[in-house]
């Protein structure tokens, strides 16, 4: 056997044998990235991420092929090397690497390292943060879950997230129009679906020398039984409904209104509150909420001898939330990075705890990973084993007496 033939036949066997193990973990597929996006933003839309977040593809070509999906924390430098050795292309992180613009690329901060990593190994990047944070059964949902917390509702429902459409149709049309636009995700509230209210009227028109009317003549006026349509809907859903009625409807016009409603979101926002199976004393509370989250240490506000029973959470920075989980008598509020002042704020109404930011994120990764793997079964994804917290604590070291 000659060299060339045994490396060639040795390069054949490692492809297949690596073919072999990524399909006793997962079995093998490939497909485009950006088909992978649309099915992580059905699920989080991007649209539901703050202004001042940076959310969606930061890195990568959407048009590339995926080999492999990395699910991670935050992504750092060691997380695009495990990305690299598991040969996979495609870094789906909670937080995103790049908040605000770069103007070099020198590799002079761990940002700039990790970026140019990425790129020189055609790596690409997608971050989903407040998207998720604002998502029903997101980070602080799963946040409560963990705590043990019964009737879980959303702490602050995101605000001006509802609309509403008004439209106009010929009445024969309507049953049809409806149907369609209640697919495109017209129609919802809570947890209801197909919500409308219809009034029914004359409509008129006549169009110009330069009109192509499907209903009447151009340059005579035409009178149609009509209806008003009034639905609702979630507002990052406005482009896909708006899309739907165009396509759909017949008149060449379509006259439409959208107005953004005061109603409450409840399948939307911030936080999560809910009720523990048995109420504790303070003490008690902190225990069992530092072996919830595995932390040896959490920062809490002065005891005021309250019991616990129903507990308010926001993963993350949440001292914006405090006044919120006061109005919602919550007896005690879970966050991160609280400031000295915030502490000020439980007033003597409620304690306030500071369990740490990755401790009170920490199940995100397997929030993010087992969405993928429902959603695509036959696709090789993993979860990360890297360390991305910053963040050490040093206990406090007590000399024995003698």
């Amino acid at each position: 056997m000659t060299t060339k033939f045994r490396k060639n036949k040795n390069s054949l066997l490692l492809n297949w044998l690596k073919f072999l193990r990524m399909k006793d973990n997962i079995i093998f597929a490939t497909m485009r990235v950006k088909k992978i996006i649309d099915v992580i933003e059905e699920w989080a839309p991007p649209a539901h991420a703050e202004d001042f977040d940076n959310v969606g593809l930061i890195i990568g070509n959407p048009q590339s092929e995926c080999k492999g999906i990395l699910v991670t924390h935050d992504t750092l430098e060691n997380v695009v090397d495990e990305c690299i050795k598991k040969d996979f292309n495609f870094i789906v992180s909670f937080h995103p690497i790049i908040f605000s613009g770069l103007k070099k690329l020198t590799q002079s901060t761990y940002v700039e390292k990790v970026v140019s990593k990425a790129i020189k190994n055609d790596i690409c990047v997608y971050a989903i943060h407040t998207a998720l944070d604002n998502h029903r059964f997101g980070i602080s949902h799963a946040l409560a879950e963990n705590l043990g917390l019964n009737n879980i509702e959303v702490l602050s429902p995101k605000e001006k997230s509802i609309r509403k459409l008004t439209t106009y149709a010929p009445k024969n049309e309507a049953p049809v129009l409806l149907e369609k636009l209640y697919k495109a995700g017209a129609g919802k509230i809570g947890n209801y679906k197909e919500c409308s209210f219809i009034t029914t009227g004359k409509g008129t028109f006549k169009g110009n020398k330069d009109s192509n009317p499907n209903l009447g003549i151009k340059g005579e006026k035409t009178e149609v039984d009509e209806v008003q349509i009034n639905l609702i809907f979630d507002f990052s859903s406005q482009q896909k409904i708006l899309n739907t009625l165009f396509k759909v409807h017949s008149y060449e016009e379509v006259a439409y209104e959208i107005f953004s409603l005061e109603n409450k979101n409840q399948t939307m926002g911030m936080g999560s509150v809910g009720l523990l199976e048995n109420e504790m004393d303070e003490e008690e509370f902190m225990n069992w909420v530092q072996n919830k989250l595995n932390t040896d240490m959490v920062r809490h506000s002065k005891k005021i001898g309250k019991k616990i029973k129903k507990v308010a959470v926001l993963g993350g920075s949440g001292s914006f939330a405090i006044t919120t989980a006061k109005f919602a008598n919550a007896d005690a509020f879970i966050t991160a990075d609280l400031k000295y002042h915030d502490f000020f704020q439980a007033e003597n109404k409620i304690l306030l705890i500071d369990a740490g930011h990755y401790e009170t994120e920490q199940f995100t990764k397997k929030l993010i990973h087992d969405n993928l793997i429902k959603k695509l079964p036959n696709f090789a994804i993993a979860l990360s084993e890297s360390i991305t917290n910053p963040v050490n604590y040093s206990l406090k070291w007590q000399k024995k007496p003698k």
